[in-house]
Formats: structure tokens, sequence, C-alpha cells
């Protein structure tokens, strides 16, 4: 396959002509598949990097020691043992090095694109992934558990308006979820943010330089139940599933099933190569962290159909038309609302 033919420049190509065609004001989610399996790279891309260019795995024997069991039956994957071998590692990294590079280079077309047309003055531009992959690291391979290499993406905002040169070149330690970027986009062209429906929060504010009232943890999810992990641990399919809570230090894995939590303390083991929760020394941290996990679980997740506007309308409705069961003598609703059934009936109804 030509590399000019391969999906990342297909999708660029794509890209700037939808650009072309769609006028003003227009969004597009530029989905480019690679870096991934399959690690078929394209020349020149394919021999750019070499066994020279790949880091040492970050995993310790002592993950293997006492394991946490989700984390065990991972480990023992197929796809794990893969990566677990140095000459697969030599040979897959660099392609997807090489991969990534493309994607750096389609991007920059992009870029020109939008240069030469006029379109970056106006146009906002972010930067980000839906996870990482563990490569190797703690003995894993692909995404499937919670440490930095998976859950921790790129993101970059890009704003072209003046309202966000108090904070251009700069970094933000803020703790941001994948969902921020939804209620981000209604926000940045004015439309009034449907929270019933879109959980997070828009980040306009630190974009403009503002400081405000923030999450105090992070969430992220996993369900595994189609996996061979989930038969493998004799679990149904409902009980298959992650929870990570993370608060800028302290990251606890809950499972459930039964499973003891995992936990890692990012200050001292920002590698996070010991469990803390193989122990009870930490059992303080861990409480308090399913306090705030439980915390999350309350929030409203179940009423994604109406606005609190609609509610608040919705209030009344049926008596204002006139639906007014369970009255003694009418005193217990408004004048307003019982005026128009009082006195005689201007006709009698009950003749034929």
């Amino acid at each position: 396959m030509r590399e000019e033919d391969s999906e990342t420049p297909w999708l660029t190509r794509e890209t700037i002509r939808f650009v072309e065609q769609a006028g003003e004001g227009w969004c597009a989610h530029v989905s480019f598949i690679k870096p991934h399996w399959p690690y078929i790279v394209p020349a020149p891309y394919h021999d750019m990097f070499g066994p020279n260019h790949v880091p040492q795995a970050i995993r310790s024997d002592a993950e293997r020691d006492g394991a946490h069991p989700v984390h065990a039956a991972y480990m023992d994957s197929k796809i794990a043992q893969a990566f677990q071998r140095d000459e697969v590692r030599d040979k897959v990294i660099p392609a997807y090095m090489g991969l990534i590079k493309q994607c750096d280079d389609q991007l920059g077309v992009l870029l020109d694109f939008l240069r030469q047309s006029g379109r970056m003055e106006n146009t906002m531009i972010v930067l980000t992934s839906d996870h990482g992959d563990y490569l190797g690291d703690h003995w894993m391979g692909e995404k499937d558990l919670f440490h930095e290499q998976s859950v921790k993406v790129p993101l970059i905002v890009y704003d072209p308006r003046s309202a966000a040169d108090a904070t251009r070149g700069t970094t933000c330690d803020a703790l941001v979820e994948a969902i921020d970027l939804a209620p981000t986009f209604v926000d940045a062209v004015g439309g009034k943010i449907a929270d019933h429906i879109l959980e997070g929060r828009s980040l306009m504010p630190w974009l403009r330089g503002q400081v405000p009232d923030w999450r105090d943890y992070a969430i992220s999810e996993y369900d595994y139940s189609a996996s061979p992990q989930c038969a493998k641990l004799g679990l149904e399919p409902r009980d298959a599933r992650l929870f990570m809570i993370f608060d800028g230090r302290y990251k606890m894995m809950h499972a459930e099933g039964g499973f003891r939590p995992m936990l890692f303390d990012l200050a001292t083991d920002p590698l996070e190569l010991d469990d803390l929760g193989k122990g009870d020394a930490h059992q303080a941290e861990i409480d308090r962290l399913y306090g705030l996990l439980a915390q999350w679980g309350r929030r409203m997740s179940q009423r994604v159909t109406k606005s609190d506007d609609d509610i608040k309308a919705m209030r009344g409705r049926s008596v204002r038309r006139g639906i007014l069961p369970f009255l003694v003598d009418g005193s217990e609703v408004s004048d307003e609302l019982t005026t128009r059934y009082r006195g005689a009936a201007p006709a009698n109804y009950t003749k034929e």
C-alpha cells in the first residue's frame, strides 16, 4: 500500500474535503485510528525507529507477588505474554512510533491547510486521545487497567480568540475527564450546556485564566464482561466492572465481584509499582476514596431527557389544565385555578 493511501493520510484528505464544503460553523471529529494494531506501517515510517529507541519496560517483579486478581488475569493473557517478550517490544514499539510520526506529519498537513485558508484565526483545535497503551509496562499489553500508561492521555487546546491569550502556551494540572470536551464545545460557541445530559464541565474558564469551582477527583470506568478475563475469574458479566478514582495523589481501583481494591500513591511511587492495597496500612485512604466514589455514584446520572427548566415548567401543569384531584372544597388551591368552575353552569349538560 502506498503511504498516501494508508488510513491516516486518507482521513486527513477527507477532513480537508469536509471543511472546504462545510462553509461557516462546522465541527469535525478527526479520529485517526493509528497508532493501533495491526502494526502495519507504510514506508518511509516503517524503519525510522529501531530497537535502540525502545524504552525499558516499566515493571517490577513485586507486581506479580500477591497481584490483584484482575491484574493477574490480564498479566496472564496472550496479549500481555507477547509484550512481556523483549523481541516483541523491539519489533512492535518502533512500528508504533512510526505510526505516531505519521500522525504528527498529517496533523501538520491539516494545520497548514487551516493556516493557508485563513481558518486558524477562527478554529478551536483540541488534540487528545481515547486511551493509552501499556506496550509491556506493568507486564501488560493494550489498555485494560488504570495505570498512567492507559488513563493519562494528552490534551492540548488551541483557542485563537483573545480571551485565551492569558493562558496561551501554559499548562494546567486540573483533573480533567474526556467528558469535559462536549460541554466545552457548547460553551465555546455560546450555547447553554444541557447539564442533565452532559456530565462533564466546560474547560473554557481554565482557558480564560479563571479558576472555577472544580472537581476534587477524576473517574474512569471499564466493563470487561466480554473478555476472557471475566470467565477466567468466574464472574457473571454484571460483576465484570472496574472503577478508578484519582484525587491527584492517590489512585484507587475498585473491582466488583468481592475483590480487594488496588491503591497507588503517585507522590512516592510515580511509576505505580507498589500496590498499597495489598496490606491494611493505608485503610484510611482507601475508606476516604470509597467515600468519594460513593459520592460520585450518587450524582444525577439517570434523568437525561428533561432539563431543570423543563421540570420547573411541568410543575402545576395538570392543575392549570383543570385537573384538580383530591380536593375537599377547592380552597386548597388558588382561586385563579378554580374560578372558571365556580358558579352556575352556563348550560344544563345533564339533558339529552
